[in-house]
């Protein structure tokens, strides 16, 4: 099986192993049931400013993994090393991000497209390789974070079965 080849991943521990199977099952079930089928940059801040209108955001639910976030990238008044391997592009809103990780930034839009946008480069830095240049080590609590935040998108904002 060409999995158990992936270079370090067969050596990663189980609850590694199992944090980025339940990741690559929830991003695809949040890009169909949430994101149409098809997920971008701008279409993630276009579902931030539709929650937002509607009053369906509930930015608040998400305070845990911000936390987290803010913890991992912003730390001592500067952003951290991991700041960097986000990869951030210019549609994924750095200037808003790093206004919110920095805690300059308290809008419940802009703090709920944050988390978004993260787990956006959290998807595009596995699936485009990225995270296999240190093959996967040290992303368990990443991946915790990163799933509960997909977790309750579907369970708020998905279609899914009862």
């Amino acid at each position: 099986m060409a999995i158990s080849k992936a270079p370090g991943f067969h050596a990663l521990p189980e609850a590694d192993r199992a944090a980025i199977f339940s990741f690559t099952f929830l991003w695809s079930l949040l890009e169909s049931q949430v994101m149409g089928n098809f997920a971008r940059a701008d279409l993630i801040c276009t579902k931030a400013d539709e929650w937002c209108k509607a009053g369906t955001l509930d930015a608040d639910q998400y305070a845990p993994e911000l936390a987290y976030f803010r913890q991992h990238y912003f730390a001592n008044g500067t952003f951290t090393h991991h700041f960097p391997h986000l990869n951030l592009r210019p549609a994924d809103q750095p200037a808003v991000v790093k206004s919110v990780l920095d805690g300059s930034n308290i809008d419940p839009r802009d703090r709920l497209l944050t988390v978004m946008i993260i787990v956006w480069r959290f998807r595009n830095n596995l699936f485009h390789g990225e995270k296999w240049a240190y093959q996967l080590r040290d992303q368990l609590s990443n991946f915790t974070h990163v799933n509960a935040v997909l977790m309750r998108l579907l369970e708020r904002h998905g279609q899914l079965a009862a």
